[in-house]
């Protein structure tokens, strides 16, 4: 997937052992295929989004949760601008793949 924008990613909260980020994004954004060294989830407040799988796509809209166990190779296509909250472990790592 060519990537021409990534969304922002904000740290809204780190604690002793959970940490939230913020993602923003603008629509036909996205994100290359990554992992978390953690599992994660994933709250969508606006917009639509695709999370892709090897196996599956997932949509993701307003209202949606979603639990990204760790270790998943997943990429995310914006769609409609783009806000949601990522809870995960607060030493978790995002590897991108390339």
């Amino acid at each position: 997937m060519e990537v021409l924008n990534k969304p922002q990613l904000t740290h809204l909260e780190v604690g002793e052992k959970l940490k939230i980020l913020q993602i923003k994004a603008l629509a036909n954004m996205g994100m290359p295929e990554h992992s978390s060294s953690h599992e994660a989830v994933i709250v969508v407040q606006e917009g639509k989004a695709i999370l892709k799988t090897k196996d599956t796509e997932y949509v993701l809209k307003k209202g949606s949760t979603m639990l990204i166990p760790a270790g998943l190779e997943h990429s995310l296509t914006v769609l409609k601008d783009f806000k949601a909250v990522a809870v995960m472990a607060t030493d978790s790592i995002i590897n991108f793949k390339n």
